[in-house]
């Protein structure tokens, strides 16, 4: 029997079974009044065929109150876009769950980017060694962020999970019983979360998803690749920033930082404890069962009785389950040997820390803090810094910097910035002491602009008395100015001899993380990729040139716009003038759910990525090389794709646009994150101060999706018009790293839907600006059809595509609510009378369609 081709299988297991469960959800009763699920598909109906008359929102409502709602007020149309916002969200976990629950059907779980796929590959190419190897160097590290990005609370997600698993056993009853549960659970939450509380909802990825699936993959691979004998490479780490990241954020203390570690720690010792228990059913023979028994009894009080209180360590785990195994080989013919080197997998992996605690603070805030540190120690007379220190030049002060030794106690400062910075260093020491050095020892300093920044942070950690800290400083270039002079401030700090001490004592490797998020929004899409490329490549040669491996951490989003889309393509794209020996990203939000979700989604998504370094360093080290001559396209297009954007950013009307037309406002009115949506707390808007994730999500929920695309056109177009198109085409078709650039942008405009905004092109004040927009959209459009040879978007993707398609159908009416509401609030705003009571209302309605919009799709903020 043949397989079906991926998107029949979409279209039978997706498809299909949401048109089946939709019709029983929508016949659910949830309210007083039962005709909601009634009217909706009719909503539905006269959103698609007014926008295909060039109707506006507000006509299209109109239209259908006047014909379905029997002379309605005001209120009672208020009351159904709230009921229609309520069904929508729910049909949007409905066919997440469908989607989750079919994963391992629609997906070749065994195909291309599989362990099974690497291991035929390396048979087939006699390869076995090499991938040995690369198997002992290389690292994939995701890093679980609390950024923004989702907006189901815990209940909610709990919700899914039952039935995801409802809808694979296709047990229509449950089904039934979770969608009327699902229809009565609040989707919103009355308070913002406090970092604590997104740790805790991010933990229960680790300990139900990544515990097992990690542990399994590098299982598989000790006995399929190297042959049964242990891996001594972490392989696999986990990062994780709730609690640890503290930029722009004031709610992240230092208690709540050590509260996180404290609880990933007690997670990761119930999961061993689970699974000690496990073991011991099966490891019941004579001299075996005493030592696992007093194992479980251990791990039970470390999770159960402790009020911080750990009853054995790491290496007496390790050093008993070792002698359980020598005897299990010894004295019984290696009974259950495999599930216990299953577990020793794990601990090897996790330890007691689980994933690592990653510490974050802008780089202002660290100038403020230092200046704070040097006053204090001027004004005590203290010889530490010169008196001269602020008159130096960069140069010098990263002389005297790299010198300083000091024990600052938190206390002795007024400025609760400065304390807390402070505080932070010695959290580190205590969670290294707790947890193991894995528990915490990465301070990240975004916004990262010169080697002073990360000199001034080596010397803070120092004066905290850690005269040799076991601690990677790492600098998050973010902005194209500074991920363009990045490789001069490493070589700065690699010929500084402290700091090259420093980096000897931590097995010459240097961290350097690359901001996908704030690049895009700083120099457009093209430059801001092909910025952190090229900076990639001078870093690893600056790097190379002094000794030093450079790791690269890289700072995704969702979307294409900030670093999201097809990322395995990406690595696999990178050749051999980039260093690649770990994988590093930040995860958020729907990509933490969409992308590893599930025990099944999890697995394919880092078998992918460990796939992508295989292909890169293994089988194919030449081949993803780019001439001089592409180099120079690539340059040339982002360019004039930078020009573009920056025209485009610096119009008069940039600002006030996203202020006025789109929901960037509202992103600051919603309980899902506890981060504020902005830096400053100014009332007035500065560019710079925007959070990434706002921005983007603004132009999302416009459906524009401006900073994934913008300047795409205008430059190819450059190429067209001077008769080079043969040199861009050609590009595309040798370079998997251009095309999957073209290819996620793809996405970016497969998500846009203008008819949705089209009125703003009469718009007095925003009709141009729109009209911009809408030009460069066509623009990109078609000659990224043209470049490949598609007439379609994501033609090549059409189980993608289908996906898309039925999520925008999903939240059609969402979005025509949502516009309408914007429309009204400004007509309400023009007018003269006391309306302040109905705005809110409206403001409500704006943003809990976020909320639906967002979650829909799972990749747009």
């Amino acid at each position: 029997m043949y397989t079906l081709p991926k998107i029949e299988r979409f279209n039978q297991d997706v498809l299909s079974k949401y048109h089946i469960y939709n019709s029983v959800f929508i016949t659910l009763p949830f309210d007083s009044i039962d005709n909601t699920g009634v009217l909706l598909p009719l909503f539905t109906e006269t959103c698609e065929t007014g926008f295909k008359k060039q109707e506006t929102p507000k006509e299209i409502f109109d239209f259908f109150s006047n014909k379905f709602l029997n002379n309605a007020t005001e209120t009672e149309k208020i009351d159904l876009m709230f009921r229609f916002i309520q069904y929508i969200e729910r049909q949007i976990v409905l066919f997440d769950a469908i989607e989750d629950a079919a994963f391992p059907v629609v997906n070749n779980m065994e195909g291309r980017g599989s362990l099974r796929d690497i291991k035929e590959k390396s048979d087939a190419k006699e390869k076995d060694d090499d991938l040995i190897e690369f198997l002992e160097n290389f690292n994939v590290r995701t890093v679980l962020t609390a950024h923004p990005t989702q907006f189901y609370p815990g209940p909610v997600l709990g919700i899914i999970n039952d039935l995801t698993e409802a809808i694979r056993l296709n047990n229509l009853l449950q089904i039934k019983q979770l969608l009327a549960q699902l229809g009565k659970t609040p989707f919103i939450q009355n308070e913002k979360p406090n970092p604590y509380d997104e740790a805790v909802s991010l933990i229960w990825y680790l300990e139900n998803v990544f515990y097992a699936t990690s542990g399994e993959i590098v299982h598989y691979l000790q006995k399929n690749i190297l042959h049964g004998n242990a891996i001594q490479n972490q392989l696999i780490k986990l990062g994780f920033w709730p609690g640890g990241d503290r930029d722009g954020n004031p709610f992240v203390t230092t208690e709540i930082t050590l509260k996180v570690a404290e609880r990933l720690r007690t997670s990761i010792l119930k999961c061993y404890y689970v699974e000690m228990r496990s073991l011991k059913r099966k490891l019941t023979f004579s001299g075996v069962d005493t030592l696992v028994s007093d194992l479980e009894q251990k791990l039970y009080r470390s999770v159960f009785y402790s009020k911080g209180e750990i009853y054995i360590t790491l290496d007496e785990l390790l050093s008993q389950l070792n002698a359980i195994r020598n005897i299990i080989i010894e004295k019984h013919q290696s009974l259950y040997l495999d599930e216990l080197d299953a577990f020793l997998v794990k601990i090897n992996l996790f330890g007691f820390h689980f994933a690592t605690l990653d510490i974050r603070q802008n780089s202002k805030i660290h100038n403020a803090v230092f200046k704070d540190v040097v006053n204090y120690y001027l004004n005590s007379g203290s010889k530490i810094f010169p008196e001269n220190y602020y008159e130096l030049s960069e140069e010098e002060k990263l002389v005297v910097l790299s010198k300083v030794k000091g024990e600052l106690n938190p206390e002795h400062f007024e400025d609760e910035i400065t304390r807390s910075t402070l505080e932070s260093v010695q959290a580190i020491k205590t969670i290294q002491q707790n947890n193991g050095e894995f528990g915490a020892n990465r301070y990240i300093i975004s916004n990262n602009e010169s080697a002073l920044n990360v000199m001034e942070t080596f010397a803070m950690i120092r004066l905290n008395n850690w005269e040799n800290p076991t601690v990677d400083i790492i600098p998050l270039f973010e902005s194209v100015d500074d991920l363009q002079n990045a490789h001069e401030i490493m070589e700065q700090l690699y010929t500084n001899p402290e700091y090259s001490k420093h980096l000897q004592a931590r097995g010459n490797k240097q961290t350097i993380m690359l901001g996908f998020s704030d690049g895009t929004k700083d120099g457009g899409y093209l430059m801001a990729n092909w910025s952190i490329y090229q900076a990639k490549i001078a870093l690893t040669e600056i790097s190379r040139k002094y000794g030093i491996k450079a790791i690269f951490f890289d700072g995704r989003g969702g979307p294409p716009a900030r670093g999201g889309g097809k990322t395995h393509k990406f690595y696999a794209s990178l050749g051999p003038k980039i260093e690649n020996n770990e994988i590093q990203i930040t995860v958020q939000g729907q990509t933490i759910s969409s992308n590893f979700g599930t025990l099944d989604s999890c697995r394919y998504n880092i078998e992918n990525l460990l796939s992508a370094g295989v292909t890169n360093q293994v089988f194919s080290k030449e081949k993803n090389e780019l001439t001089a001559t592409e180099t120079e396209i690539l340059t040339q297009l982002a360019g004039l794709g930078y020009d573009k954007y920056l025209s485009f950013k610096n119009h008069p009307k940039f600002i006030p646009y996203l202020e006025k037309m789109s929901t960037l406002k509202y992103y600051s009115k919603t309980n899902i994150g506890s981060r504020p949506s902005k830096r400053s707390k100014s009332e007035q808007l500065d560019f710079a101060d925007l959070r990434a994730i706002p921005f983007v999500g603004s132009w999302s929920q416009l459906k524009q999706n401006v900073p994934g695309f913008f300047g795409v056109g205008t430059a190819l177009k450059y190429f067209e018009d001077n008769n080079q198109w043969d040199k861009v085409s050609d590009l595309y078709h040798n370079s998997l790293f251009f095309r999957t650039l073209l290819e996620n942008s793809m996405m970016s405009l497969a998500k846009s839907f203008f008819p949705l905004t089209a009125y703003m092109k009469k718009d007095p004040e925003f009709g141009e600006f729109w009209q911009i927009i809408y030009d460069e959209f066509l623009e990109t459009k078609r000659l990224l059809l043209k470049i490949a040879g598609h007439k379609t978007l994501m033609e090549n993707y059409p189980d993608g595509i289908a996906s898309i398609q039925i999520r925008e159908r999903i939240v059609m009416p969402l979005l025509t609510i949502q516009q309408y509401a914007l429309l009204r609030i400004n007509e309400l705003n023009k007018e003269n009378g006391n309306n302040e009571e109905l705005i809110k209302v409206y403001e409500k309605i704006v943003t809990r369609s976020l909320f639906g919009n967002t979650n829909a799709s799972r990749n747009s903020a």
